[in-house]
């Protein structure tokens, strides 16, 4: 077992084991979007940053994809964590201004309405590839993907056609942080 502490709190973790999931085992909150436990950490969202102390130097990481070691130092809310967080909101909130997640993020890290052009109003999608790893990792088809490139990204069926691999079955209905499936899930299946 490897011992570190989060937050003061002495805890321990298996080899392999990210923050995370160390954290989530003992209760500890950290938010997050697009993390799911059925599928490969992402650290798509970057909501789950923490800030790390290794004894040489302090520094504010994903938590998600980040492999516990002996001995860190894990601070869950700092103000450089505070911070970050407050931003990735407020760049998550542009993106995707109809998501309720979002929305009561925002209240909690206190963020403003918006210097930055808004994506659309009410879209939902984050583009956090929930459910394209779960449909790929966890169901064992290709039925969703991402299209395009930059500032037209998206999630859809591959090449924009309607997918003959969807089994419609639902799963990336049921991980998708914002509802935005529910929008989607009807053009994927054609």
């Amino acid at each position: 077992m490897i011992e570190f502490s989060i937050d003061g709190k002495e805890v321990s973790g298996q080899e392999g084991w990210t923050i995370l999931e160390v954290a989530k085992s003992h209760g500890i909150d950290i938010p997050t979007l697009c993390y799911h436990p059925a599928v490969e950490p992402y650290g798509g969202c970057r909501l789950c940053v923490v800030e790390v102390d290794d004894g040489c130097r302090s520094r504010v990481v994903v938590s998600c994809i980040y492999p516990i070691r002996q001995g860190i130092k894990v601070l869950t809310s700092s103000d450089r964590v505070d911070n970050v967080r407050r931003w990735i909101v407020q760049l998550l909130l542009d993106e995707g201004p109809g998501s309720v997640q979002l929305q009561q993020l925002a209240k909690t890290y206190g963020v403003k309405p918006s210097r930055f052009k808004a994506a659309g109003k009410g879209q939902l999608c984050l583009l956090c590839g929930l459910c394209v790893r779960v449909c790929d990792e966890v169901v064992g088809v290709q039925g969703l993907s991402f299209g395009n490139r930059g500032l037209r990204r998206e999630i859809t069926s591959p090449f924009h056609a309607a997918s003959k691999d969807c089994v419609s079955c639902g799963t990336c209905l049921y991980v998708c942080p914002t509802g935005a499936m529910e929008q989607l899930f009807d053009q994927v299946r054609g």
